[in-house]
């Protein structure tokens, strides 16, 4: 993992909504203008922050091995599954001078096997059917977790003891050299992006030389080239033993059961030095500073960064709270004066990022097209200024802490992954040495008064500020790897090979999937309700049968735009009043769209289901499309669209559909849609949309929830159930035809990026997959050639030669065509080379080289045994209600999937795949730097073609 480009993201609806609908003929009623004097009725007041936090608790025990590894064990026996997250005292912060990113290098060797884990580490992971599986490094720590099922516990903390304690004697150069390249890979792939050099100005302006976070995780090429591998063996003896560790348990497991198992495992390996973080003052420059940068941005941007506390800080809640309130919230400071009411800016952002040591505020503006730079420069800084010296509401601080409490509450659903209680629970203790730490900082947050966000943004928001204006351009050379593998022995350290016995694995329960039961409104709006009680929180989907396939192909993007605009005015609410009100309730309201559906979706704290509804009945059923939020929201799309022209993975997604499907086609676009069609879409057509589409005859309700089913039921009947079909407007219709036929002759279209120090490669045909067929054997086989990290194509280019940071193969369902989609980027200089590897790959594979025995037996248990960790979330249990519904599935598909699996063989999954996919089938779009690729494209013998970005 990396830090996250100081970017510009267009944060609203429009820019992430999928494509849209198009107008037709048909006449349709247009909304009536709202009566300016009434007043939106006031909502029930919703639950006060500090009886949210009252629910929010993860209990645990802690323990100490006599090595000194800190143990922490939460009981959660929802589901069969246990967290293991081990979390080392150690980050690019504790790197020396010469040696930046070394600690997240050492990360990507970490599943390169150990003594008794030959080979990748992924491996068996995926034999015993392991979910939310990763590593991460940051300036803080290295965190390696996973969840596993209950009866793989064993098998999970050998395997974790083992890297921990025996790693040493099965790393070799060929390794370091692998895992470097794919390092620089990652590096190239954030630096490539638009924005993408920022982050290094950001660290290198703010902190001063020898600052221990003045240097980013992934390094510099050239520390990254000088790594040896006896430099990379001394970062391991020196900063992973276990008294510089901390491993968590959370799940199906109780301290009783954790003891002994960890102490098994865990209490031979030897203590090792004491790793201090090193210390890290906040500092505060001398004077204010202003850079200009050019990249390849679609509008200028407005940034402002200062150094200020982190996590160990008492102001932490106080500077988090202040940033929401500026630029944080939907409802912000620089939403309303410079989004909604100036218009001056598509869109702001404000906030923290905090660290152990140190934190990062940010505020970003991305300028309206046409808007002189220098007028929003002065407003922005004139918002924070005022913000700075006078503070916050009360209302604005309760809205904050609202939505900050809820969104704590939603993640502690899950157990593990990158966000769950076991991380919350290790990060306590890592960084400030209290596991209890998530609720203390609840409770600030609870307590939190104007007051505090003053002071604290005057503390530290009235320094000098560095500043950045990114303006569209020509960014500089980009500074390249001069590394080169050297042939023979390099100088090492010798570590003998430690044999261990590894346990077996018990048998795992089956999937349990919950009830699902179905109902229908008054209006005969169905209502599919399953009950999940872990957390209380009410998750709801109104499903339309719409999605970008309504649109027509002269109107692409009409579902997205409709979609934007639902939230931004309703009922005679203003964008304003409706963002305030969703914020004061901690909930959250969504409307995208896919290519078959289109979704508004509510995520609400069940004490506050009542008025979160209301909120959400008015959004969907009244919406008032008002004119000038229309040209507002048209800026944003078009803004958004003109950025994802400049984006290398992007462009390719944007040019692949129409070379699948053909012009007119339905599936021939993407979400945002085309800009010739987004500038001429007038007020009716999105009315038109709206009364076609997005109708109670067109709608299904999907819901997971802590509270009953007749209590959820009544709540919606009250909103939903007397909601009636616009008199005298038809319900919309889809137009598909036959499934488009693949060539049979492979071609390559080329679009040209200048200065890419990567190519992005997005391959694709249509396939003949039923997606309302039986899936087992194609996703099996898929796991095997494309789908899974251990993948054919992946270990190829990734592993074995060190092209790409990731590749992908996957048969993208949709409800009436299914496309294969290949996605690699990879190193500018090995483009043509990477396409002739997947070729080579894929064609072997559908011919003479299909599925091994161990590859089936790996992909057949993995499939199996993650079953369970699979619907561990509210969210992951009603989006399977939604698939099961569009490719009518019986509502126990999943627990049907076992024995569908137990069933395949070398042979079935071989001939799924090769019925499904031509090895010369496929059309390959490549965004790169022509000058550099097309030399080598040419060396392939297939026909190029150059085109302009779509």
């Amino acid at each position: 993992m990396r830090f996250r480009s100081l970017t510009f993201l267009l944060t609203s609806a429009a820019a992430l909504a999928a494509c849209a609908s198009a107008p037709q003929t048909a006449a349709v009623a247009p909304l009536p203008e709202p009566p300016l004097a009434v007043a939106p009725a006031a909502p029930a007041e919703p639950a006060p922050v500090s009886a949210l936090v009252q629910e929010v608790a993860i209990p645990h025990t802690s323990f100490k091995l006599e090595n000194g590894l800190t143990v922490l064990v939460h009981e959660d026996h929802k589901a069969p599954v246990v967290a293991v997250s081990t979390w080392y005292n150690v980050g690019s912060k504790d790197e020396p001078k010469g040696k930046t990113g070394f600690a997240h290098l050492f990360e990507h060797l970490m599943f390169n096997g150990s003594d008794n884990l030959p080979g990748d580490y992924f491996t068996y992971l995926q034999q015993i059917g392991a979910t939310d599986y990763n590593g991460t490094t940051w300036f803080d720590r290295t965190n390696y977790f996973e969840t596993v099922p209950k009866a793989a516990l064993d098998r999970t903390l050998f395997m974790e003891s083992d890297r921990m304690g025996y790693l040493l004697g099965v790393m070799d150069q060929q390794k370091l050299d692998n895992q470097r390249g794919v390092v620089q890979n990652e590096k190239r792939q954030g630096d490539n992006q638009p924005g993408g050099l920022v982050e290094y100005e950001v660290l290198g302006n703010l902190f001063p030389n020898g600052h221990p976070y003045q240097h980013s995780t992934i390094g510099s090429m050239a520390d990254l080239d000088a790594a040896s591998l006896a430099t990379v063996k001394e970062w391991f003896i020196d900063k992973y033993g276990p008294n510089n560790a901390v491993l968590v348990l959370a799940g199906d497991i109780t301290a009783a059961e954790a003891r002994p198992l960890v102490e098994k495992y865990f209490g031979t390996i030897k203590s090792g030095p004491v790793n201090t973080p090193a210390a890290a003052d906040v500092p505060t420059l001398a004077a204010p500073k202003s850079i200009v940068m050019k990249d390849r941005v679609a509008a200028t941007q407005i940034q402002r960064h200062w150094a200020v506390p982190g996590m160990q800080s008492p102001q932490l809640a106080a500077i988090d709270i202040g940033g929401s309130i500026l630029g944080g919230l939907a409802s912000s400071r620089l939403d309303r004066i410079l989004v909604r009411e100036e218009k001056l800016a598509v869109s702001v952002s404000a906030g923290l990022q905090p660290f152990q040591r140190i934190g990062l505020f940010e505020v970003d503006a991305t300028v309206k097209p046409g808007v002189d730079p220098a007028v929003v420069e002065k407003r922005l800084d004139e918002i924070i200024a005022d913000f700075v010296a006078n503070g916050p509401t009360e209302d604005e601080v309760r809205r904050a802490t609202t939505r900050e409490v809820g969104g704590r509450i939603r993640g502690l659903e899950q157990v593990g992954g990158f966000g769950g209680k076991a991380v919350a629970l290790a990060e306590g203790q890592v960084f400030v040495g209290d596991s209890d730490f998530y609720k203390k900082n609840l409770d600030a947050y609870a307590a939190l008064t104007p007051a505090d966000v003053k002071a604290a943004m005057q503390q530290w928001l009235s320094r000098p500020v560095f500043a950045i204006r990114l303006e569209p351009g020509d960014r500089p050379p980009y500074e390249e790897t001069k590394f080169k593998p050297k042939k023979g022995k390099s100088a090492d350290i010798k570590t003998p090979i430690v044999k261990r016995d590894m346990p077996n694995v018990g048998s795992n329960p089956q999937l349990d999937f919950p009830t699902v039961q179905h109902v229908a409104l008054s209006n005969g709006v169905k209502l599919n309700y399953a009950q999940r009680t872990t957390v209380p929180v009410t998750q709801i989907a109104l499903g339309f049968d719409a999605g970008y396939s309504a649109d027509t192909a002269n109107a692409r993007g009409l579902q997205g735009m409709t979609l934007a605009l639902l939230d931004e005015g309703a009922a005679g609410k203003s964008s304003q009043q409706i963002a305030e009100e969703e914020e004061k309730l901690g909930a959250q309201i969504a409307a995208q769209g896919s290519a078959d559906i289109s979704n508004v979706t509510l995520s609400a704290l069940s004490a506050n289901l009542g008025p979160s509804l209301d909120l959400l009945a008015d959004i969907v059923q009244r919406p008032d499309f008002n004119q000038a939020e229309v040209e507002r929201v048209r800026t944003q799309i078009l803004t958004g669209i003109a950025q994802e022209q400049k984006d290398p993975q992007n462009m390719a997604a944007r040019e692949l559909p129409t070379l699948l499907y053909g012009e007119g086609h339905p599936y021939a676009a993407t979400g945002s849609g085309s800009p010739d069609a987004v500038k001429a879409f007038t007020r009716d057509d999105l009315v038109g949309f709206q009364q076609r589409w997005l109708r109670p005859d067109n709608l299904q309700i999907f819901v997971v929830s802590n509270l009953p089913l007749a209590e959820v039921q009544q709540q919606l009947e009250q909103r939903f159930g007397t909601w009636t079909a616009p008199a005298g407007v038809a319900k919309g219709e889809k137009t598909f035809g036959a499934t488009p036929s693949r060539p049979h002759n492979e071609r390559i279209v080329l679009i040209d990026r200048p200065g890419s120090p990567q190519s992005y490669i997005l391959a694709g045909q249509v396939t003949q997959i039923d997606p309302r067929g039986e899936m087992a054997p194609i996703t099996g086989g898929n796991d095997v050639l494309g789908g899974q990290f251990l993948s054919r194509i992946n270990m190829d280019l990734r592993e074995n030669k060190g092209w790409s940071y990731g590749v992908r193969g996957t048969a993208q369902l949709n409800a009436k065509a299914v496309p294969y989609i290949l996605s690699a980027p990879v190193q500018a200089d090995r483009t043509g080379d990477s396409i002739a590897a997947l070729r080579t790959d894929i064609r072997e594979f559908l011919t003479t080289k299909g599925v091994t025995q161990e590859e089936l037996q790996r992909t057949i248990a993995n499939r199996i045994q993650q079953l369970p960790g699979q619907f561990e979330t509210s969210v992951a249990v009603l989006s399977a209600m939604q698939t099961n519904a569009l490719y009518g599935r019986p509502d126990n598909y999943y627990e049907l999937l076992a024995d569908k699996y137990r069933a395949q063989t070398q042979a079935s999954l071989d001939a799924a795949l090769r019925k499904a996919v031509d090895p010369a089938g496929f059309v390959w779009v490549v965004v790169g730097d022509a000058a550099k690729v097309k030399p080598q494209l040419a060396k392939l013998g297939l026909p190029v073609e150059e085109v302009q970005p779509r």
